[in-house]
């Protein structure tokens, strides 16, 4: 009976040894198998981490001691943790790969929210790790994610991506800019204080906000004199430098100023700023009738609520969270979103601002609007989407508003016109009436004039022989120009003979000019000798003294005629020269500088050239260098692969020589044999193996 017993016992332990040989083993070449192909263990399927009881029955258990009941239940609770770890992984490959395939993914099915985020940046990351393919390729996926929000940390880099800002020149200039004086730093210190003045970041005096926002401002002044600083410029700023250093921030507004019609709003003129609101009205005119004729029956004109809009982006409208959002779009789409988010707002507070009057609804905007949407801005950007943009149209406004400014300056041109012509005809009435006054002579005056009519004759014929000098100077010029075959000379002198003609065909326009002048003079002359006729007591002298004093006033007129001809004519020669030197010595330094910007480019393309080749021998050096890392890598994982499946041979050898052991044991058990020898000659060997395999021995 003993003997039966202990059979019984033997084959027990026998089986109870082989399955959990069998167990390790398994779980061994699984871990191998991880390692050596990552990407297969994420999709392994539960029955492959099942562990598997091939030696045991299913009536095993019932057959076993209380021990190995519980060393049954832990491999069971390890088989059941190893299940979920595999399922889990799965999930997360299958989610990572889901959002990798599109762009746009469509998880809102999913209510972990922590999942979202991270499918989120995973999403993102990829966008910006492959921006210009994604631009290219997916253009209208990366418009509505941005419409979506962009996230926060990823909000700095994704707006230097959408305006090209991340590689800029100037950025270089940005610490010499700041050692320069700028002429608008006391405008740019009175009014920081006034911007974001309750934000932590700026709402201290001198700060650290303070200061790098006035680096910026005062940067940009230098760089564009013509626009200099503006006072809603500094919120768009201060945004920026929310998001990102002063060096990168100063980079984007220079581009925002540049692309995005910002700079044209903030010139002194304002011109686009005009254009916007005529665009704007007009599409109130369009979408809502009712509210732009209560507008215009309360004088409540456009700029008095919507220029803010446009000049800060709605950033000194709603609070921080809305307005970076809409300028999220703005960075994406440009000032488009102005106009439909600005027309969603109306429509949205149309029926309360048709109740008010011009004062309610200015405390309306000031006061309602800005809280409306403290929940969010996504019913605010879905209805901004709903409203109908007409890209066609608005550039058809555009002309519009261009044709009618034109016609404004013409108009205003005609009247500066007038204007000049009125006060020369003021200027001669009152000459005339200094004529009238001053015509009275007595008979003792008449010798008297004729000695000044034979000056003024003699001055006259000087003036004529001047003028025909001066004709023999243009035929001169003629003829030397047909006498020199160079050409240069040629149109060099053929310009100043259109200069010279043009002179002369103008100072015969001033001499009409001056004799219809003269002919007035005249007849105000006659009328003026037909009233004091009666004056003169003398009747035999009286057309003696009225001919002389008629041809005097004659041979005067003429005298003051030619010479003011003369003089202009001196004169508008001398400019002339003077401008032909000036334009000739323009046109040496332009053809000098050009030389040199001509012997810079050639500089330039061959440095260019050169850091080119550079370039792609550091990217082939680089290749190079990842594909030895990758061979690297995958020899390592190799070598791993095969230690661990090693280090599985050796535990399994180590398991069948434990069991070999029991075995020797019962056996020398029932054969009352003496078994110590071969006991030792086990242990040793299990020793030796353990050793081999590093691991302790138990």
């Amino acid at each position: 009976m003993s003997s039966v017993a202990t059979d019984k016992v033997a084959g027990k332990l026998s089986s109870t040894l082989s399955w959990v040989k069998n167990t390790v083993s398994h779980t061994v070449s699984q871990m191998a198998s991880q390692v050596a192909s990552p990407s297969a263990s994420l999709h392994t399927t539960s029955s492959s981490t099942t562990l598997s009881t091939p030696a045991l029955s299913p009536s095993s258990p019932t057959q076993l001691s209380p021990d190995d009941l519980e060393l049954l239940a832990k491999l069971e609770e390890q088989n059941r943790l190893l299940e979920t770890d595999s399922k889990s992984l799965r999930s997360v490959n299958g989610s990572r790969r889901n959002s990798g395939s599109s762009l746009v993914s469509s998880s809102s099915a999913s209510s972990n929210l922590s999942h979202l985020e991270e499918d989120s940046w995973i999403l993102w990351g990829r966008i910006v790790n492959e921006w210009e393919d994604v631009r290219k390729k997916k253009e209208k996926q990366v418009k509505e994610l941005v419409r979506k929000g962009i996230p926060h940390h990823f909000r700095a880099i994704v707006w230097q991506l959408l305006c090209s800002a991340q590689s800029m020149p100037i950025k270089d200039q940005y610490s010499e800019l700041l050692k320069m004086t700028s002429p608008c730093e006391k405008l740019i210190r009175r009014d920081i204080a006034r911007t974001y003045p309750e934000h932590d970041f700026f709402k201290e005096k001198d700060s650290l906000g303070q200061e790098v926002l006035f680096n910026v401002m005062k940067a940009y002044s230098l760089v564009d004199r013509e626009v200099g600083y503006c006072q809603g410029s500094a919120f768009i700023v201060g945004l920026l430098l929310m998001q990102m250093p002063e060096e990168e921030a100063f980079c984007v507004f220079v581009k925002l100023m540049q692309d995005y019609r910002l700079r044209e709003l903030f010139k002194p003129s304002m011109a686009e700023l005009g254009l916007c609101m005529y665009q704007f009205e007009c599409m109130i005119q369009e979408h809502l009738p009712e509210l732009y004729v209560h507008f215009q029956s309360q004088s409540f004109h456009t700029s008095m609520y919507a220029s803010s809009w446009f000049l800060t982006i709605f950033l000194t409208t709603f609070p921080l969270p809305i307005a970076t959002r809409i300028f999220d779009i703005f960075m994406s789409e440009g000032l488009e979103i102005v106009f439909r988010v600005g027309l969603a707002v109306l429509q949205m507070n149309q029926a309360e601002l048709l109740q008010l009057d011009m004062e309610g609804m200015l405390q309306h905007f000031q006061k309602v609007i800005p809280h409306q949407f403290d929940s969010g801005p996504d019913k605010l950007i879905q209805a901004s989407y709903q409203v109908k943009y007409n890209a066609k149209k608005m550039k058809k406004l555009e002309k519009e508003y261009t044709t009618i400014k034109t016609k404004e300056m013409e108009e205003q041109v005609e009247i500066k016109r007038l204007r000049t012509e009125n006060r020369l005809l003021k200027q001669r009435i009152e000459t005339l009436e200094k004529h009238k006054c001053s015509s009275r002579y007595s008979e003792d005056f008449v010798l008297q004039l004729e000695k000044e009519l034979v000056q003024a004759r003699l001055s006259e014929a000087e003036s004529h022989c001047a003028l025909k000098e001066m004709q023999d100077k243009v035929l001169e010029m003629e003829k030397r120009n047909s006498s020199l075959p160079d050409e240069e000379n040629l149109a060099r002198l053929q310009e100043e003979l259109i200069a010279v003609k043009l002179r002369e065909a103008e100072a015969l326009t001033g001499l009409k000019e001056l004799r219809q002048q003269v002919k007035d003079l005249e007849e105000h002359w006659q009328r003026h000798l037909a009233r004091t006729t009666g004056r003169w007591k003398d009747p035999p002298r009286k057309n003696t003294v009225n001919e002389l004093q008629d041809e005097l006033m004659t041979v005067r007129l003429r005298e003051a005629e030619t010479q003011a001809e003369l003089k202009e004519t001196k004169q508008r020669m001398m400019e002339m020269e003077t401008q032909n030197q000036i334009n000739s010595n323009h046109l040496r330094r332009a053809e000098q500088e050009v030389t040199n910007l001509q012997g810079k480019v050639q500089y330039l393309s061959a440095q260019n050239k050169g850091l080119l080749a550079q370039l792609n021998e550091a990217k082939r050096r680089q290749a190079e260098i990842e594909c030895k890392s990758k061979e690297e890598v995958m020899a390592v994982r190799l070598r791993e692969a095969d230690r661990i499946a090693a280090v599985a041979e050796l535990q399994q050898h180590i398991a069948e020589l434990e069991i070999q052991k029991e075995e020797g044991k019962i056996q020398g058990q029932l054969n009352k044999s003496d078994s110590n020898q071969y006991i030792r000659e086990l242990k040793d060997q299990i020793a030796e193996l353990h050793h081999e395999s590093g691991s302790p021995w138990i």
